[in-house]
């Protein structure tokens, strides 16, 4: 590593990247710099390369550190190095972009020098951008819920996956949620992975109605876990495992063995403790991709929903086209009454 004016340059594997403005303070609240979210993704390395590897990735970006302003960036950006691969994909509304696919430490180095904090890839490899090969599942507080809460549905969906032949691998969210990650086979398209993801959330409400719940609507979820479907949905990402999420703390989503989810806590992990961490035990979720699951359990339960219970699809994000057979997106306490003028059988149809 050596000086340059207000810059350093790095060397990260057979790469060296350059780190402008490395004395930037990215999380006032720890005092932690740019240099030290490089050094982060440095020591972590082989980790999130793993979890980005081929994934076309949208960058959360904080150029001027957690309390500035941030956005999303999904297109690959200006003056990519060449030895960046990037991957095609299609968005809901049928445009395109070529999106940045981190396959090794110094691409992650470089996005960071960006600003980048948060990594969200794809669920596709972009060998085939059409075909998922990643179940995600978020276990997602509502209000009046916590991460014990989270951890205590984890512990149900386990059983529930293993019984439909899938192997979950969990992590924290980074804030109060829990990820589960199910590696698949890429035969199956995004609309069929979803139908499988909201059959798997609806019996896990079943067995737990009142700590879990499926409504798409907050003023229906009360005080439970929301199993967020419209994750598996096409455009939706979830933060990738060590990525650095961009709160006072500096936390980041910690990749988690099941015997360790009910003690872990979101707090435990942050950029100062991970590289510690992953010094000690390595990347656990290093065989993840290897197992991959199918979902022809899940699917066939999904059928049963609609063939026994008359269960089909549930609502899609409201900035997606409508799909065939989905319900009203219009919210429960604005939907009209029928026989109300513009309501379904009412005088204004």
């Amino acid at each position: 590593m050596r000086h340059m004016a207000q810059a350093l340059e790095l060397t990260v594997g057979e790469r060296t990247v350059r780190l402008s403005n490395p004395d930037r303070v990215y999380f006032p609240e720890r005092g932690f710099t740019k240099l030290d979210l490089a050094r982060y993704y440095i020591a972590v390395g082989e980790g999130i390369t793993r979890a980005l590897f081929d994934r076309p990735t949208t960058l959360e970006r904080y150029p001027e550190g957690v309390t500035g302003e941030s956005f999303f960036q999904k297109r690959a950006p200006r003056h990519l190095p060449e030895w960046i691969p990037t991957g095609r994909i299609s968005f809901p509304s049928g445009r395109h972009a070529d999106e940045i696919c981190p396959n090794e430490t110094a691409a992650v180095v470089w996005a960071a020098n960006l600003g980048c904090l948060t990594f969200h890839p794809w669920p596709v490899r972009r060998g085939d951008t059409e075909h998922p090969d990643e179940l995600r599942i978020d276990l997602d507080p509502q209000p009046g819920t916590g991460y014990g809460d989270a951890v205590r549905a984890a512990g149900e969906l386990r059983p529930l996956l293993e019984e439909l032949g899938l192997t979950g691998w969990p992590k924290t969210s980074g804030g109060r949620g829990i990820h589960v990650f199910v590696p698949i086979e890429p035969e199956w398209t995004f609309p069929q992975v979803r139908r499988a993801a909201i059959a798997i959330a609806r019996e896990l409400e079943r067995r737990a109605p009142e700590r879990i719940t499926t409504s798409w609507w907050k003023e229906e979820r009360g005080e439970k876990i929301f199993v967020d479907y419209n994750q598996t949905a096409r455009d939706r990402t979830i933060a990738s495992a060590y990525s650095v999420r961009p709160r006072p703390g500096a936390p980041v989503s910690a990749p988690l063995r099941w015997e360790e989810v009910e003690e872990a806590r979101p707090e435990d992990f942050d950029l100062a403790t991970m590289p510690v961490r992953f010094a000690e035990v390595g990347d656990v979720h290093a065989d993840m991709a290897e197992r991959p699951c199918r979902l022809d359990a899940a699917l066939e339960l999904a059928a049963r929903d609609e063939r026994e219970h008359g269960l089909g699809d549930l609502p899609y994000p409201p900035d997606h086209p409508k799909a065939e057979g989905e319900p009203t997106r219009v919210q429960p306490s604005r939907a009209r009454k029928p026989g109300t003028p513009g309501s379904p059988g009412g005088a204004g149809r």
